[in-house]
């Protein structure tokens, strides 16, 4: 094999010729480990060698320790500690770190990523004790590309998951703060050094816990870190701000004396720097602070309750409101009229620190930003209208609802009216405000007065544009779940309104040409007031089934007219959304959904039949099918013979694990609807679940929910489950012992709970069943 040949077609733009060098390196790492080691090794440390070759075999090397599952990455680990010898092991080690030396940037940042990798496993055990004695050297007396990868090396190795490697860690601070405070000082001249110093110093801060409780070291650090935020430089000031927004979180007793002293000021300067990023950042911080003292406050009095310690609690947020509240508001008016829903700029910033400080201080902020709202809200610059009305809904959770309800009385038709701006922006605001109003303070909006003219304008919003799709229907959302009454009322505030908005959201989503993103959204609120419908407008639910199948009808000879990926998307997210709302509708009329039944099924299986592999289709589908189970009970049982065949096929479709793990769902809803008459189709089940949990491929996900599935079956067949109590009896006790290790990842403590979870229901289960033999 010519390694550099097959690290080369790892980049290459041919898929197959990337799946043949793949494949390639695979196989050589399951012919010999220790050679495929130091081979990529060799040409990670070859100066002669591409740079992309390079960064090809640092991938490489990397992803031979890289797992996503918990188990498969132990299998991983385990290969290193006891298949390869300890020369191959010291060659690696040496030529990683040597590689950290070379003048090309990417090979050294792979190198750094690799020996992160490889830390993970030999820290823990106190090997490569040289480790970091070398980094921290490298840092101290390397040239100025040594400096900043050793230092990534360091930030790589602190920002890793593995617990046992962050419990390690600990014993390594006093080597870790040596090397990154020495590269993150004003005397660092080199600023790539020093920003890959103060980066790897906020990922190394839940490591140096002892140091940061001794007084001097603490202070030279935050010294360290509040000049870097002055150092010119914004990536080095954005990465400060960043550093001091993870010591806020993890250090929030100790740090009185440095808000007092510098934090407050440096941190509403940063929130004023024109550099986007460093804003952010500064912002950042505030809802940082804002957080901790939210969670504080709810510590704090769950202790008073228990009679326990309460932790110090300094109210930061209280006495910088009045200077942090009026910049926040300034930044709300820096929108980017070009910005997508997914971007995060600064205004964006500034409105989730104003969400946080109002549920931190209450009504203390209310007058601040009313004036503000009641300066702005007529301005002839759109952005200020937009940030008024932005205001005025961010304050909406916190503040005692007294103190809100007449506000909002007052507001509300303005709001209202603000729905008719000439600007997109300001009416998707106003629409996203008055959900905020309807989520949090519902009782303040009266249904006979505001109703019908919110219900309007909101349907009026999400007619006028596509932009404001998401803002109007999650209000329609909230509107529909807080008065939708009590459960199973004769009828609510939103009956005399339902007729309409059902029409007018069918209309909004009738048609090829109405934006997808908009019907998408639309349909989302059709569940929601399907889900919601009071007892008289069950007429009304039953009648949009009709609709609903008419449309899914239509989409299952669309499946010919596909020519593009762009089509297939569209019609799985319509046949997608339309299953939703068509399971809405059957969970809500339960049994009176029974004369609709064969046509349901009959459309249902049509979609299994025609859409491809991979799709997302049919998980909609099972939801669905399992609550037309639960619905019909024993009548669903005529149904089986049709749909088996594609739930055995999604119960051996290990490819698709969310679609596997809705079918191991789906089994244990119609054995329950069935009971007795699930039985000719047991034999199947049970050979698919057995063969599922024996796979070690299968993720330990299934597992759980896989034994609470045996479980149901006995009930459901009772007597009959005798046939395969042997063999579950074996199961269970072979489950009963997976144990966790002392220092297991949260991942492990919560599979094993679920695991014994699902052994009980198991086994309840299966008890009930002999029982009832014995009756």
């Amino acid at each position: 094999m010519d390694v550099s040949q097959v690290l080369e077609s790892t980049f290459s733009p041919d898929a197959s010729a990337r799946q043949n060098a793949e494949q390639q390196l695979s196989q050589a790492a399951e012919l010999s480990f220790s050679a495929y080691l130091i081979t990529l090794a060799q040409e990670l440390a070859n100066e002669k060698a591409q740079p992309g070759v390079r960064q090809a075999a640092g991938i490489a090397l990397k992803n031979a320790f890289s797992a996503r599952e918990y188990t498969r990455l132990r299998e991983i680990q385990s290969r290193w500690l006891q298949s390869v010898d300890i020369n191959t092991k010291g060659s690696v080690r040496e030529l990683a770190l040597q590689t950290l030396a070379s003048k090309d940037t990417r090979a050294g940042q792979a190198a750094a990523q690799f020996i992160s990798s490889i830390a993970a496993i030999d820290i823990p055990r106190n090997q490569w004790q040289e480790l970091m004695p070398a980094l921290v050297e490298n840092v101290g007396e390397g040239a100025d590309h040594l400096k900043q990868a050793s230092l990534q090396t360091i930030g790589y190795i602190c920002e890793a998951e593995d617990q046992d490697l962050r419990d390690s860690l600990v014993q390594h601070s006093n080597a870790i703060l040596t090397a990154v405070v020495q590269g993150a000082r004003k005397e660092e001249s080199n600023k790539d050094v020093r920003l890959a110093a103060i980066n790897s110093l906020s990922d190394s801060l839940e490591f140096v816990r002892t140091n940061f409780d001794n007084e001097g070291e603490r202070n030279y650090i935050m010294q360290v870190i509040c000049e870097a935020t002055q150092s010119g430089d914004n990536r080095i000031e954005a990465s400060s701000y960043g550093c001091l927004n993870r010591i806020m979180g993890l250090y929030y007793d100790k740090m009185k004396f440095y808000m007092e002293k510098a934090l407050f000021g440096l941190t509403i300067m940063g929130m004023k720097n024109q550099e986007e990023d460093v804003a952010k950042l500064a912002i950042e911080f505030w809802c940082t602070v804002c957080e901790e003292e939210i969670a504080i406050e709810d510590d704090n009095a769950m202790a008073a309750a228990e009679g326990s310690e309460l932790r110090p609690f300094f109210k930061f947020a209280r006495i910088a409101f009045r200077e942090v509240i009026p910049v926040l508001l300034h930044l709300l008016a820096q929108q980017d009229e070009d910005a997508s829903d997914e971007d995060y700029n600064i205004s964006r910033a500034a409105y989730q620190c104003l969400q946080l400080y109002a549920q931190t201080v209450g009504g203390e902020l209310v007058q601040t930003v009313l004036g503000f709202v009641e300066v702005n809200l007529r301005h002839a610059d759109w952005h200020f209208r937009d940030a008024a009305v932005s205001a005025f809904g961010a304050i909406m959770e916190g503040p005692d609802e007294k103190m809100l309800q007449p506000l909002i009385k007052q507001g509300l038709p303005v709001l209202i009216g603000m729905m008719d701006d000439p600007v997109v922006q300001v009416k998707d605001s106003a629409a996203f405000a008055l959900g905020r109003i309807c989520e949090n303070v519902s009782e303040s909006i009266d249904p006979q007065e505001h109703l019908r003219p919110l219900i309007g304008a909101l349907f009026g919003g999400l007619s006028s544009s596509p932009k404001m799709a998401g803002s109007c229907c999650w209000a329609l959302m909230n509107l529909a779940e807080r008065f939708s009454g009590d459960p199973g009322c004769q009828d609510n505030p939103m009956s005399p309104h339902f007729q309409e908005s059902i029409q007018r959201l069918l209309a909004v989503t009738e048609g090829s040409e109405a934006d997808n993103q908009l019907r998408m959204a639309a349909y989302e609120v059709l569940n929601a007031f399907v889900m919601n419908a009071a007892n008289d407008s069950l007429p009304i639910v039953a009648k949009l089934s009709e609709v609903i199948l008419e449309r899914l009808e239509k989409t299952i000879p669309m499946q010919q007219q596909i020519v593009s990926v762009e089509d297939r998307i569209t019609l799985e997210e319509i046949q997608t959304s339309l299953t939703s709302v068509l399971l809405a509708i059957v969970q809500r009329l339960e049994g009176e959904i029974k004369p609709a039944a064969d046509r349901i099924m009959n459309v249902l299986l049509q979609i299994l039949s025609s859409v491809g592999s991979k799709s997302s289709v049919p998980d909609t589908v099972f939801a669905a099918m399992g609550a037309l189970a639960n619905a019909l009970e024993e009548d669903f049982a005529k149904y089986m013979n049709s749909f088996s065949p594609f739930l055995y096929n999604a119960l051996g479709n290990r490819e698709e694990p969310g679609l596997c793990a809705m079918a191991i769902g789906l089994v244990s809803d119609i054995t329950r609807a069935l009971g007795q008459l699930s039985q000719p189709y047991c034999d199947t089940f049970m050979n698919y679940l057995l063969q599922n949990l024996s796979d070690k491929s299968v993720s330990n996900q299934f597992r759980p929910a896989i034994l609470q599935t045996f479980g149901d079956i006995a009930q459901a067949i009772g007597p009959h489950f005798e046939t395969y109590l042997s063999v579950v009896a074996q199961v269970l006790q072979t489950a009963a012992t997976v144990t966790m290790g002392e220092n297991a990842a949260f991942e492990m403590f919560d599979y094993v709970i679920s695991l014994r979870e699902g052994i009980m229901d198991a086994w309840s289960g299966a008890i009930l069943a002999m029982k009832t033999k014995r009756m």
